[in-house]
């Protein structure tokens, strides 16, 4: 291997990343990969000699964002060598072939990108290949750091089985698996001795890491708790079905266990929860927030919310915003229904455009209405934040504070609220 890429070392690489947190690790770990090989990362797509684009497929607009990457790429650095890896391209294979793709693969081989790469630099042979996802293991990668952050994200997990009906996503990344618990605990090691205090565990379905296997979530936790540097371990997301009595458990006595919680709702009224193929009625989500809220008292909860999904009456709709403002999310991140070829809610009576535009915008209102009174509540409280960028951070229930003094990158301080302004933005006093 090391010989093949030897001969093109000194060039110069390009990544480009769609989607989420688990397309972002992967993609840092392909940075990593180019750089220990001997490649310098392009500032421009037009100084590449290699351009990876690893893109998104959880909606139509994500498709049509990473085909217009691909042309733009294409048209930006005629010469390069163009990787093309992802859900999209898992997705969309047949239809990315014409658009002069040298490596095209899905969400499996990530691992090896830099080999095909140099492979392609050499022989200039053109790559397509795809797995059946539904039957494979886990794909091991492990960065020692992640660009730009004062968090150390490390992908646990991957796949879903859940087949929730407006989604692709488990058909475009496989059945669910795990990273090896020794390698994780590893992994998370690493980055806290490279100087990263909170640690993101990410994943696909990060609350169903260890399905199947002697160990899960909570006792990675507890594992990686014990190293003394590591100050904050925070969950991208997680399942409401996840959320069980050992993982409460752990809450209430792990301070190191940040106090934000994305927990998807999805729709807020149990009809379309059950058209959805959700596992959980409101009842139980409410349940399982009370719960939370028991051991850790001002637990920010956030959680995604599809508007307009197919049959959604006027009363569904209305059901969803009273147990909106019942459950009393500190944030909602709203999105319209987007039809997805293949899945069950595409055959489905769907709901117009312009009553899921309206639908949005009332969400988006009562979102920044519960987000304003929940900020409100730590105006005169000190908490610690974790400084971003000199003048930003975060605390670990994940509110941003903006700071009256120019503090350390990725050094932990005390700060006393001061006030929210009407944009939601929070100031906070340096002590």
């Amino acid at each position: 291997m090391h010989d093949t890429i030897r001969s093109v070392m000194f060039m110069k690489f390009f990544v480009e990343t769609l989607g989420c947190k688990v397309n972002a690790y992967e993609s840092e770990y392909i940075k990593e990969k180019f750089l220990e090989e001997g490649f310098s990362l392009a500032h421009e797509l037009k100084e590449a000699d290699v351009v990876v684009i690893n893109t998104c497929t959880v909606t139509n607009q994500a498709d049509a964002k990473s085909r217009k990457m691909i042309r733009h790429a294409r048209r930006e650095a005629p010469g390069a060598c163009l990787i093309v890896c992802g859900c999209s391209a898992e997705n969309h294979k047949e239809k990315l072939i014409d658009l002069d793709i040298d490596i095209l693969i899905g969400n499996k081989d990530k691992s090896k990108i830099v080999l095909l790469a140099a492979s392609f630099l050499q022989n200039k042979q053109k790559f397509v290949k795809f797995y059946d996802l539904r039957n494979t293991t886990f794909e091991d990668m492990q960065i020692h750091n992640f660009e730009g952050h004062t968090r150390g994200f490390v992908k646990i997990q991957d796949g879903c089985n859940n087949f929730c009906a407006y989604c692709i996503i488990p058909f475009m990344r496989g059945n669910i698996r795990s990273k090896d618990f020794d390698v994780a605990v590893s992994e998370v090691n690493c980055l806290v001795n490279n100087g990263y205090k909170e640690i993101v565990l990410t994943g696909i379905h990060t609350g169903s890491y260890g399905d199947g296997l002697d160990y899960d979530l909570t006792d990675l936790i507890r594992e990686i708790s014990k190293n003394p540097r590591l100050e904050r371990i925070r969950i991208s997301s997680i399942e409401i079905t996840e959320l069980d009595d050992k993982f409460i458990g752990e809450l209430k006595i792990n301070e190191k266990i940040c106090s934000h919680f994305h927990v998807p709702l999805q729709s807020g009224a149990d009809h379309v929860l059950k058209l959805m193929n959700r596992k959980y009625d409101i009842a139980g989500y409410k349940r399982m927030v009370e719960n939370i809220r028991s051991v850790r008292e001002n637990v920010s909860i956030t959680t995604d919310l599809i508007v307009g999904f197919p049959e959604e009456s006027d009363d569904d709709f209305q059901e969803t915003l009273v147990n909106l403002r019942d459950i009393g999310f500190s944030k909602i991140h709203t999105f319209p229904y987007s039809l997805r070829d293949g899945t069950k809610a595409a055959t489905l009576k769907q709901v117009g455009d312009l009553q899921k535009k309206q639908r949005v915008k009332e969400v988006l209102a009562l979102s920044d209405e519960l987000e304003h009174a929940y900020y409100e509540k730590f105006i005169g409280q000190r908490v610690r934040i974790l400084v971003e960028d000199g003048v930003s951070g975060f605390t670990d229930n994940y509110i941003k504070v903006v700071l009256d003094k120019k503090c350390d990158s990725n050094t932990l301080v005390d700060v006393v609220i001061e006030s929210v302004t009407s944009d939601n933005c929070v100031n906070g006093h340096v002590l």
